[in-house]
């Protein structure tokens, strides 16, 4: 038995590290193909531990809290890259904790991008991403609140005046992409997406009525309308910022430039 529950805890550890180099490739799939698997793995653990300490123990065991199974700062970049664009802590969280199962806390976000510009600055490039700042197109400083990834393009990290909304309409059709999927379609999750539903027109009408194709149809059409000028306005804007040094591309300037291309004439 002894022998057993070793090789069930080295294929759990195992299966761990693989889930999060799959969910660090974006390979969602296969993260899927894992998550199922670890489940299977952790259940026969389970009856094995059963058969030894009986059920007293059991019932001990599943009132302590569980170790999430990446870092904090591994969770943010999981959300992060399934939403594709910069975010705030508090959708972060959300869609976190309500899609892949999470405990995060908005508290636990609050120094992040801070201690992620420490890092950087004594080991430059040193980690294969950075949470860094989102930045303002019109001054290339920081947009407040806002959260994104090192390793996604420039224009990516940059906020328009039409970026919030895009944003926003970009993140309602991932997430009701992911919940097309009757597996994930689950009461936080679907609470999630009525979040979106209910501030997208045509969205839905009600909580019951709404459809993961209803929400993203929606979110699409309005889309169209906002996404060629937004793009426009952030890739003129990242032609400016390609002029500043890898450290204020990540995490900002205060000088207070401001594209050229921004100014009348």
């Amino acid at each position: 038995m002894a022998d057993s529950m070793d090789a069930l805890e080295q294929r759990i550890d195992d299966l761990r590290a693989e889930i999060r180099r799959s969910v660090i490739a974006g390979d969602r799939a296969k993260t899927n193909r894992l998550r199922a698997e670890l489940r299977k793995v952790e259940a026969e653990w389970d009856a094995s531990l059963a058969a030894i300490a009986g059920p007293e123990p059991l019932e001990d065991s599943a009132k302590a809290p569980t170790a999430p199974l990446l870092p904090v700062r591994d969770q943010v970049h999981q959300a992060l890259t399934f939403l594709t664009v910069p975010a705030a802590p508090k959708l972060i969280v959300a869609l976190h904790n309500a899609l892949f199962g999470g405990t995060l806390a908005s508290a636990q976000l609050t120094s992040l991008r801070r201690d992620e510009e420490r890092s950087f600055k004594t080991n430059r490039h040193g980690r294969p991403y950075y949470i860094c700042a989102a930045l303002t197109a019109d001054r290339l400083s920081p947009a407040r609140g806002l959260l994104s990834v090192s390793t996604w393009p420039l224009q990516a990290r940059l906020v328009g005046p039409l970026s919030p909304r895009v944003h926003f309409l970009k993140a309602a059709i991932q997430v009701a992409g992911h919940l097309r999927q009757p597996e994930w379609a689950t009461l936080p999750a679907r609470r999630l997406l009525w979040e979106f539903a209910a501030n997208i027109p045509g969205g839905a009408r009600t909580f019951e009525s709404m459809t993961p194709d209803a929400v993203q149809h929606a979110a699409q059409t309005e889309l169209e309308v906002h996404e060629d000028t937004d793009r426009s306005h952030r890739e003129a804007a990242a032609q400016w910022a390609s002029n500043l040094d890898d450290l204020q591309q990540m995490f900002g300037t205060t000088l207070g430039l401001a594209p050229a291309t921004t100014g009348e004439g």
